[in-house]
């Protein structure tokens, strides 16, 4: 696999690098849902169109990371599934979602990853945990009333990639979550708890719906998924080794 980009998932993809020689990984662009510009998005939806089509060129297959987050699937009617239109509630949401259809567009082989809240050491700054973990620090952590988050370690994303890119899937686009949505204030009890700190909550109202992201189409081409440990309580693990890596 050749992997293009240097962020927190391409690090963390680099132990496939030696595996899926067809395939091309692209893990570079914007992972900032909010702060974005229009310069950021022209510039990634260049660099996926160079990409694919070098792909097309070359006979490889292109793997695209998407979202599962609240920006493509937080006006779902029940879980958010590949298989139904989606109509995104965000900037980065619609962006993500064009980008996937540029894709389609350029003929190249390729699957679509759409993922959930990763969690692992070293996250970018900007990022969900990385940004709570600072405001708890700071003695004032702003919530979203009524917002929750898929979150899946990192190092479980990639144990997916890997099987699902050994079943030669191709023309596809799969949810790559927990299946489990937490609400965020039980993430901040979480940290504050672990990290012993404590923080006033300023709650604001964005009008976003909770939503839970379907894995039944995960489930049926990773029958794995079943042994990860996926459920309800899985959050509490990975937030206790995000945590184990955060130095107080």
């Amino acid at each position: 696999m050749d992997i293009v980009g240097t962020g927190f998932l391409a690090r963390n993809l680099r132990p496939l690098a030696g595996r899926h020689p067809d395939t091309v990984a692209l893990a570079a662009g914007v992972s900032w849902a909010s702060g974005t510009s229009d310069a950021d998005f022209a510039r990634e939806a260049a660099l996926v169109d160079e990409v694919a089509k070098r792909c097309a060129d070359e006979g490889r297959r292109l793997l695209f990371f998407s979202t599962a987050a609240t920006g493509m699937y937080g006006l779902a009617e029940g879980p958010g599934r590949e298989d139904v239109p989606v109509t995104p509630c965000t900037p980065y949401g619609a962006h993500k979602l064009a980008l996937e259809e540029l894709l389609r567009g350029t003929g190249a082989d390729h699957v679509i990853l759409r993922l959930g809240h990763l969690v692992g050491p070293d996250q970018p700054e900007h990022q969900l945990l990385p940004t709570l973990v600072r405001q708890l620090r700071e003695g004032v952590v702003r919530v979203h009333r009524g917002a929750a988050r898929d979150l899946i370690d990192v190092g479980d994303v990639i144990t997916v990639v890997d099987r699902l890119l050994a079943t030669e899937l191709r023309a596809e686009t799969v949810n790559v979550a927990s299946g489990f949505a937490v609400p965020v204030e039980d993430i901040v009890d979480h940290l504050a708890k672990a990290l012993g700190l404590r923080a006033r909550r300023e709650y604001h109202d964005t009008g976003v719906r909770q939503h839970v992201i379907s894995t039944e189409k995960l489930r049926a081409l990773v029958p794995q998924v079943a042994e990860m440990g996926f459920g309800p309580d899985y959050y509490r693990r990975i937030l206790g080794d995000f945590t184990a890596s955060v130095y107080v």
